[in-house]
């Protein structure tokens, strides 16, 4: 049978989502507890590789066994086995068609940045962080010229296997509660290190290094050299994977990152 699993963890003490030699990845972590619950070895496949300190609050995996166990199991049985920064949040049997990368058709990030003269202290590794005035309405005219379909070479990691660059971009907002950005950005995909090489360019442009209108020049000359170096991972939230409504795979309708911060879908 094909298991569909929604999760969450803290990426902060992994190496990212990929299996490594060394096993500190999530994906490391889940694969030995389901393959404890399943008594077989169990390999999972996902709707996004998430990179070293990044977050998850919807990431959506699936994996093929053939152990018989009730979908409590696949929840909180593994959720015993789970360490305490990773959680299987629901779960249910799909047909063998259904596959978390290639079945989805957007992904939703959110980046959480501290805009404050003070490093955070109880957030830290839950938020980025710049200490300059950033001027709002200038980054989200330059998040505009990102929104619809490009070649997003310049946002791309010199690592990026993706086989091409083009990407459609259905929404870039930025909003502000207090002293915290929320950058919210969907997509059909990411390119690798897109969206915090995407953030880095709009604090630039945010504190005044560049016009708003550098963004487009940055879009077209489709180099990454021309960027702002890449964004810290530490406020990046993988935050919902769309699928079909035939598939009925649930996004969460509230989504809670720190107290008294909730993301709506």
């Amino acid at each position: 049978m094909r298991i569909v699993l929604i999760l969450e963890y803290d990426g902060s003490r992994y190496c990212g989502w990929q299996s490594q030699p060394a096993g500190c990845s999530i994906q490391d972590a889940l694969e030995t507890a389901l393959s404890q619950i399943a008594k077989e070895a169990i390999r999972v496949i996902t709707a996004g590789r998430t990179d070293a300190g990044v977050h998850a609050l919807c990431q959506v995996v699936h994996f093929d066994t053939l152990a018989q166990r009730p979908i409590s199991a696949w929840i909180r049985g593994v959720n015993a086995l789970l360490p305490g920064d990773i959680a299987i949040l629901w779960a249910t049997e799909v047909s063998d068609e259904f596959h978390s990368r290639y079945s989805a058709i957007e992904r939703r990030y959110i980046y959480l940045l501290l805009n404050h003269p003070v490093r955070p202290g109880v957030h830290d590794k839950k938020v980025g962080w710049c200490h300059q005035p950033l001027a709002l309405e200038k980054m989200q005219t330059a998040g505009n010229i990102l929104v619809g379909e490009h070649d997003f070479s310049s946002f791309r990691s010199a690592e990026c296997q993706a086989k091409s660059p083009i990407r459609t971009m259905t929404q870039l907002n930025i909003s502000r509660q207090g002293n915290l950005l929320i950058f919210d950005l969907r997509a059909n995909a990411f390119l690798q290190h897109m969206v915090r090489n995407i953030i880095g360019c709009l604090v630039y442009i945010g504190k005044g290094k560049y016009s708003a209108e550098w963004m487009y020049e940055l879009l077209v000359s489709r180099n990454r050299i021309y960027a702002a170096p890449t964004f810290s991972p530490a406020g990046l939230y993988l935050a919902s994977v769309k699928y079909d409504c035939g598939w009925r795979i649930p996004e969460l309708a509230e989504v809670p990152i720190i107290p008294g911060l909730s993301i709506r879908n």
